[in-house]
């Protein structure tokens, strides 16, 4: 029997043989020396072979042989029983290894056994979570790289087409400039890009260190709103900017929060129509302090609201050159700063967003 080929199981069992030859022995003589009749016998022979012991004796013997073959037994039958439910619960954990999930340990309730369920359970349920996380993960990471692959690919079929164009002869010259111009535009997309994809992947793998700096509104809104001006001015759009009192501040990175600002208002800009205005506004209390980047364009459709911070994803009102991942980069980089970021309608038209920086 491989119960017995345990080396454990046989040292247990030697010892038990042991200590049963030394009870009976001991009883044996405890016997002799209650009776005295039995011991001036046993002391009376000039040989212990022609010695005939009392039967009360040989029963003292017995009884004490039989008693300790009887807690050898159960002690071997109660070993056994817990072998096999060890053996049992290592069977289900290497089912569990080789991808069996359905399995459940509610079948050991004594003793050690029970605390090893509960600690197996745990880590049962653990690795059921990130089994899911996993394979949340690696179709999350193929959904990317399926976006990312399309938006590289629309830029460049366009890249090549114009390259086709430019490589014609008797080109007229305006037409060549016109040409050049798109495709600066088209590059200049890709390496926007690229690196918004490099920021986000940093942020997302917690390779960046964000700063806990004194920011003042005022000045982060400027640098913000100083890379758009020009594109604002050509597209005749009206900005301005309201402080409660000009000393709003709070505790963060300021260029990292720049970034996330630009790329709101860079939104709004694209979404507002030429003539229109973009407004930022900022306030602050004991909790937080408040900035509303805000337009009159279109707006957002109801059914984009929850997925607008969503990467990649592109609602109704977006145009051609939307990429879909500026808001997902604004709402990471603000996450990381113990900030919220709320997207609404306003209510006399065009798009809010609203910024929250808890203190």
């Amino acid at each position: 029997m491989t119960f017995f080929r345990n080396p454990e199981i046989k040292k247990t069992l030697l010892l038990h043989l042991a200590l049963t030859a030394f009870f009976t022995l001991a009883a044996f003589f405890l016997g002799l020396y209650l009776l005295p009749e039995a011991r001036s016998s046993f002391l009376s022979v000039s040989s212990l072979w022609a010695f005939s012991p009392p039967s009360s004796v040989l029963l003292l013997a017995f009884l004490s042989f039989g008693l300790c073959m009887v807690f050898t037994v159960l002690h071997l039958f109660s070993t056994r029983k817990r072998y096999r439910r060890i053996r049992q619960l290592s069977l289900n954990i290497d089912q569990v290894l080789h991808g069996d999930d359905t399995l459940t340990f509610s079948d050991y309730r004594e003793g050690e056994l029970s605390i090893l369920k509960i600690e197996i359970d745990k880590m049962l349920v653990r690795l059921r979570e990130q089994a899911e996380d996993l394979k949340a993960d690696s179709q999350y990471l193929s959904s990317s790289l399926a976006d990312i692959s399309h938006q590289i690919r629309t830029p460049l079929t366009s890249i090549h087409l114009v390259l086709s164009l430019l490589s014609e002869p008797g080109l007229p010259k305006e037409e060549r400039r016109s040409l050049t111009q798109q495709l600066s535009i088209l590059i200049s997309r890709i390496d926007w890009l690229i690196e918004a994809l490099l920021k986000l992947s940093r942020l997302d793998a917690g390779t960046v260190s964000l700063n806990q700096e004194y920011v003042f509104v005022r000045d982060l809104v400027a640098a913000a709103v100083t890379p758009l001006e020009i594109s604002m001015e050509l597209r005749e759009q009206q900005f301005s900017f309201t402080g409660a009192n000009g000393s709003e501040a709070f505790r963060g990175d300021f260029a990292w929060t720049a970034e996330a600002l630009g790329n709101l208002l860079k939104n709004c800009m694209e979404h507002t129509p030429p003539g229109g205005e973009i407004l930022v506004s900022s306030s602050e209390n004991a909790i937080f302090t408040e900035l509303i980047v805000e337009d009159n364009g279109p707006g957002f459709a109801v059914e984009d609201l929850p997925r607008l911070f969503e990467r990649f994803y592109k609602g109704k009102n977006s145009g051609e050159e939307s990429i879909g991942i500026g808001l997902s980069l604004s709402r990471t980089i603000l996450s990381r700063q113990n900030a919220t970021i709320k997207a609404e309608n306003r209510p006399s038209g065009g798009a809010r967003f609203i910024i929250h920086f808890y203190k």
